[in-house]
């Protein structure tokens, strides 16, 4: 069964966060609120977390996951970027935005498109994942929690449990975070291209 956390969304309680990410060193799988909608999460280097996401998601080799930062010196550790993708980027963040870049050399293989060598990154406005990152101090594997017959993500903490509780090891539950997903950039060919608009405003990229 999945242990549930109920944290307050502004100001979530540290013993809470704390033992969740005792979890996660220890290789679990968990479900969090993000400023976009409810993700899994796991650590990046988790033996066999993304095989459970895919399992759960019912998501083939070709999908990519994110990888959750912090702050955007995390997320230069992971992807390549240009001048102009770095100040464009740096201006978006932290919030509602996933880009798909070239994963540097710190990011496992088995994590980015197998053919294009690409990753999704982002950096989300959200005071639960920024207490989770801090405290666990390294990046999340992440996947909008959308399950295989769902058109939106699922919303309610008890829900996700109720849902998810043998195959999932935690719930972390800040209350409704909304339904829309973040708005996708591919900037992986030099230029951005928007590919799925969601909470994030897109025009700043097109």
């Amino acid at each position: 069964m999945a242990r549930y956390f109920d944290v307050h969304p502004q100001n979530p309680q540290p013993r809470a966060i704390a033992q969740v990410t005792e979890l996660l060193r220890q290789d679990a799988l968990i479900a969090y609120p993000t400023d976009s909608s409810y993700a899994l999460g796991c650590r990046i280097d988790s033996p066999d977390g993304i095989e459970r996401i895919r399992r759960i998601r019912n998501l083939d080799d070709k999908h990519h996951f994110t990888l959750v930062c912090a702050d955007f010196s995390q997320f230069g550790h992971l992807v390549q970027l240009s001048n102009s993708a770095f100040r464009a980027i740096k201006a978006a963040t932290p919030g509602p935005y996933t880009f798909i870049l070239p994963a540097t050399s710190e990011v496992p293989r088995r994590l980015a498109h197998p053919k294009k060598k690409t990753v999704g990154a982002r950096i989300p406005d959200n005071n639960v994942v920024r207490a989770l990152l801090a405290e666990l101090g390294e990046p999340l594997l992440s996947s909008t929690l959308l399950m295989p017959d769902d058109e939106e993500p699922m919303t309610d903490g008890w829900q996700i449990k109720e849902a998810l509780d043998h195959v999932v090891d935690a719930v972390l539950d800040a209350g409704d975070c909304g339904l829309e997903p973040t708005t996708v950039v591919d900037w992986s060919a030099g230029y951005p291209e928007v590919v799925r608009v969601g909470a994030g405003d897109p025009s700043r990229f097109e």
